[in-house]
């Protein structure tokens, strides 16, 4: 059974390929600005090089009326630190700032769930910067509740 997408009226979901690396490097770098306008680009290649594959699928939203991108959701896999189970981990959903509060992030994170569960996933995880209360929002809104907390301290 295929995944079908039901995005709200005026969007096309497309799925990426291994050609659209500077598709992706553009929603990576755009999500992470919002929370950390110092990221370094380098940082987000070693990203990409270490987790984009075959088995990382990534889908592009667009409005009908644009060529570039305005959302983008990115998966991976991950297992779970208390059970050991295999679940699907999304690495990046981002909808650009013109395109929110449309239902294009939860329409994507529906997408999301919808894969996961084709490919036989009974959770599905993610991680979100504290500093980013509109995305934390849209997850708990959305049923996702926190599993744990990481904790770093500079030296």
């Amino acid at each position: 059974m295929p995944v079908k997408s039901q995005l709200p009226p005026g969007f096309r979901l497309q799925v990426g390929k291994r050609c659209d690396r500077a598709l992706l490097m553009h929603c990576l770098w755009h999500s992470y600005q919002a929370v950390n306008p110092q990221v370094a680009s380098d940082h987000l290649v070693n990203l990409l090089d270490q987790y984009w594959t075959e088995a990382t699928p990534v889908w592009f939203a667009y409005a009908m009326d644009t060529e570039m991108p305005c959302g983008c959701l990115w998966l991976g896999r991950a297992v779970d630190a208390l059970t050991g189970e295999r679940y699907t981990h999304v690495f990046l959903v981002y909808v650009a700032p013109d395109y929110r509060r449309r239902g294009l992030g939860s329409a994507l994170m529906a997408h999301a769930e919808q894969w996961a569960a084709h490919q036989g996933d009974r959770q599905m995880g993610l991680q979100v910067f504290t500093g980013h209360q509109p995305a934390q929002q849209l997850y708990q809104s959305l049923g996702y509740q926190s599993q744990s907390l990481s904790l770093v301290k500079a030296l």
